[in-house]
């Protein structure tokens, strides 16, 4: 019971990030149908954003409070994350929304090879570690000497997030951006009609995306301490996997697809083998599509005639 335990908070924990990179995937789908094949990078990007930003503050301003680094580079790198997606739209993706579906898909690939190869020509091949900002935790109950803890650390990801996504939920449901973000989910040239500048809600639909991804960077370098250039591959397609599994489209079906790879991988490793977490989130996956193709949250495609 104490393993299933601590290796559930390690799972939500581990989901938590997922469904913050996996917000991005489904909303940009869910407007322009495209599938950004990028976001795992920019993902990469704002975590060695947090890197630089905590060593700056904690190595040469002296910064001693956790919570006020933690804010401040939260801040930091949303807003450089923010600019470096909303460049990737305007100059990769905008030009080629007219043509033909493969040529946005294939302008994300490469998007994702040219931030991958920036990073490692600029920061070098090697894995690049953050010293632990927080070391404490919290016993929760210790039987049988299995201690189950709960991190300062986890907790801190667990509550940024939660505020995060009911933030951005009330952006979405009750603003008028949520709005015109519903009207080019369904129909882009009637939204342009009815006087919504599309270009505009698109670009910052990048931009919180974008946002939401600098949140899962920060807070992956946090709690793993270490990050590198290849980091945003992986951690990519296990987010794409969670939109899909949730739902692609269904924002609410990104957090549960989160939470359930998140929890796939982490139980695995820990009762069979780490070899194979992979192939189990995967496996999961696709059972769950075979069964049901829309996802667990997701709705049925309807054709427009």
């Amino acid at each position: 019971m104490e393993v299933f335990l601590q290796q559930l908070i390690n799972g939500v924990t581990l989901g938590s990030i997922y469904g913050l990179i996996a917000i991005g995937y489904t909303m940009v789908f869910g407007i322009i149908g495209m599938v950004n094949f990028a976001h795992g990078d920019v993902f990469m990007v704002s975590a060695f954003i947090a890197l630089i930003a905590f060593l700056i503050l904690t190595a040469w301003l002296s910064v001693s409070s956790v919570v006020v680094a933690v804010f401040i580079v939260l801040i930091v790198a949303m807003l450089f994350t923010s600019i470096v997606n909303w460049a990737i739209e305007r100059f990769a993706y905008r030009p080629l929304r007219g043509s033909f579906r493969l040529a946005p898909l294939i302008s994300a690939i490469g998007m994702s090879i040219v931030l991958s190869n920036f990073v490692q020509v600029a920061q070098g091949p090697r894995n690049k570690s953050l010293p632990p900002l927080t070391r404490g935790e919290i016993v929760l109950m210790n039987s049988a000497g299995y201690p189950v803890t709960l991190g300062y650390t986890q907790i801190i990801i667990w509550v940024v997030t939660a505020l995060l996504l009911v933030a951005f939920w009330y952006v979405v449901s009750r603003t008028s951006l949520g709005r015109a973000q519903r009207a080019c989910e369904q129909d882009q040239k009637m939204a342009a009609l009815l006087g919504i500048d599309v270009d505009r809600t698109i670009a910052i639909t990048f931009i919180i995306g974008a946002a939401l991804a600098a949140v899962a960077g920060t807070m992956y370098v946090v709690y793993y301490g270490v990050i590198s250039f290849a980091d945003g591959f992986t951690p990519g397609v296990k987010a794409f996997t969670a939109a899909v599994l949730g739902g692609i489209g269904s924002l609410p079906g990104a957090v549960v697809g989160g939470l359930l790879i998140g929890l796939v991988e982490t139980f695995w490793s820990a009762y069979f083998t780490t070899d194979y977490k992979d192939v189990a989130a995967f496996s999961i996956l696709a059972i769950t599509l075979i069964f049901m193709p829309q996802g667990l949250l997701g709705r049925p495609d309807v054709e427009k005639v």
